[in-house]
């Protein structure tokens, strides 16, 4: 029938915790440790995420790593097409990023409009020594030449499809679904 979805888990909690110890792991593995790295989540999922990572990264290595968010909704190239009363969430960026190794953290990657969007936000902030990708789903269709530099899992998509990470009252990660 016409309408009609159907919902597939493509990752549960566990393999959820597994990516996310093997991005961490493989951030530190490239950034040769915490020196100068801070994390910033994308408004509202990699946001989650990057808490997530900051917490499997103190685990690893026993030090705290900088967490921040950003919301790219003025930023985005299609603001002015979305409805005239799109609230603007919040800007979380409490520390300097002059001379830093950002790693922007996103859950779903897909045209790669929102990383475009989320670097220029990133850019009123300060001067990064560089920016890295991390991202829990890269699903393809890039529109733009972005291309992540940790991933959890690939998951080749149609256009047609969709993917979400759902997270529970707690913004902890339980599963990846994605709708046909």
């Amino acid at each position: 029938m016409a309408g009609d979805t159907t919902k597939t888990v493509i990752l549960d909690n566990s393999g959820i915790r597994r990516a996310m110890t093997r991005i961490s792991h493989e951030i530190l593995e490239k950034n040769k440790g915490l020196s100068n790295v801070v994390l910033i989540g994308i408004q509202s999922g990699g946001a989650h995420l990057a808490r997530e990572i900051s917490n499997c990264m103190e685990l690893i290595e026993g030090e705290r790593v900088p967490v921040g968010s950003v919301d790219i909704t003025l930023y985005r190239d299609d603001f002015k097409s979305q409805a005239p009363h799109k609230s603007v969430g919040k800007t979380d960026i409490t520390f300097s990023l002059e001379g830093k190794r950002v790693v922007l953290v996103d859950d779903v990657l897909y045209t790669g409009r929102t990383i475009r969007a989320a670097m220029d936000a990133l850019m009123d902030y300060g001067r990064p020594q560089l920016i890295q990708l991390a991202v829990l789903i890269d699903r393809g269709h890039r529109e733009l030449p972005i291309r992540a530099d940790f991933v959890g899992r690939n998951v080749p998509t149609s256009q047609k499809e969709n993917v979400e990470v759902l997270f529970d009252d707690k913004q902890q990660p339980v599963e990846v679904v994605l709708e046909k």
